[in-house]
């Protein structure tokens, strides 16, 4: 309800419609108006008494999905004074052993981060007395219901299609695509959604994608995108971890454009990303130690996604990306403000029900 208020209010002020335009001081986007600063530092409580470990899939470092689980262990251990330590995998095959490590030093809860279900259900059943709170890990047909084992998904299909209609709307040559870390349910959330969020402003767009198979390959990467750049693409949604900016450097060398995901990629080459799905890790990790904290920790599965402000995009108020406005062409720049209008009507549609998103988990469950 809080982000449909905040919507309306954003819609009100001219945030996405077109009356955002440098020439008309009449109105002015409130993502570009300075912030009050409060200056007031709150001292964090002293819970060192509480600990968690983190186990992240592949090193810090992808300035995406791996560096927002780390930033939201980072603000839990500096707003509620926890301890906490953040284990740093070399990739899957380190996992189950880093999971187990993990829980021989007893912590309050263990916090994995796209850990396999199997691994995941395994340890939770052989040590039930130890709380787990897994991310972005899915089980199929369903998870396993285990006292100890508490699941955050955050849905990203909606704000891809938001993303999709900036690509469709934006794109010169009328060809856009995607590039995933692996062919899976988790990331063809993204792509689907993405898809679709195209075919939606530009029905005779077509749409490419390619699999890299490693979320940790920017090279391959690169030379996958570079290939759908030649098959005549001009916008690629990068979907693909610590790939992806093999990606992101392709479309800057070649002058194309592509899309951030999870965090903000705006800034990495500015006048190249358009914008970025954000998907808030840091948000779901933050809540895993705020419900040890708090004593409200709950097994079972918890889902969220745009309703909860747990997806959005980086133009969203509260993020106030304007690189691409500053940096980018002045052709595309010029159309924002009808590209932001038709996001903030689909956003709207979305949020109430009138619109829906594939969802490509529910398809491959």
């Amino acid at each position: 309800m809080k982000l449909r208020l905040l919507v309306i209010v954003c819609l009100l002020f001219g945030m996405f419609g077109p009356v955002v335009h440098a020439q008309d001081d009449m109105m002015e986007d409130p993502c570009l108006a300075p912030m009050e600063e409060n200056g007031e530092m709150m001292e964090a409580p002293d819970n060192s008494h509480i600990s968690f470990e983190i186990i992240l899939p592949n090193p810090r470092g992808d300035r995406s999905f791996i560096d927002s689980a780390a930033a939201g262990a980072e603000r839990a251990i500096a707003e509620l004074g926890v301890e906490g330590v953040i284990i740093e995998t070399q990739g899957v095959q380190e996992h189950d052993a880093a999971v187990r490590r993990a829980i021989q030093d007893e912590p309050n809860i263990v916090i994995t981060i796209a850990v396999d279900a199997v691994i995941i259900e395994e340890v939770a059943v052989e040590f039930p007395d130890q709380k787990f709170g897994a991310q972005e890990t899915f089980f199929f047909p369903a998870p396993p219901d285990l006292e100890n084992l508490a699941l955050f998904n955050i849905l990203t299909h909606e704000n891809s299609y938001l993303a999709g209609m900036a690509a469709g709307m934006l794109t010169r040559t009328g060809t856009v695509g995607a590039v995933g870390g692996i062919d899976a349910p988790g990331i063809n959330l993204f792509i689907v959604g993405f898809e679709e969020g195209v075919k939606s402003v530009c029905e005779d767009c077509q749409t490419v994608r390619s699999y890299v198979g490693d979320f940790s390959d920017p090279v391959t990467a690169k030379e996958q995108a570079l290939a759908l750049f030649e098959q005549g693409a001009d916008i690629l949604y990068q979907v693909a971890g610590r790939s992806g900016e093999g990606v992101l450097q392709a479309a800057s060398e070649t002058g194309n454009f592509a899309i951030g995901v999870d965090s903000n990629q705006d800034h990495l080459f500015p006048g190249t990303i358009l914008v970025s799905a954000m998907k808030r890790v840091d948000n779901a990790v933050f809540s895993f130690v705020e419900s040890v904290v708090n004593d409200t920790y709950e097994s079972g599965t918890t889902t969220v996604g745009l309703a909860e402000g747990f997806a959005g995009l980086s133009w969203d108020e509260g993020i106030c990306s304007r690189t691409f406005d500053e940096y980018g062409p002045e052709d595309l720049v010029a159309q924002l403000p009808d590209v932001r209008a038709a996001i903030a009507e689909a956003r709207e549609a979305i949020l109430a029900g009138e619109l829906e998103v594939t969802n490509a988990l529910e398809m491959a469950g």
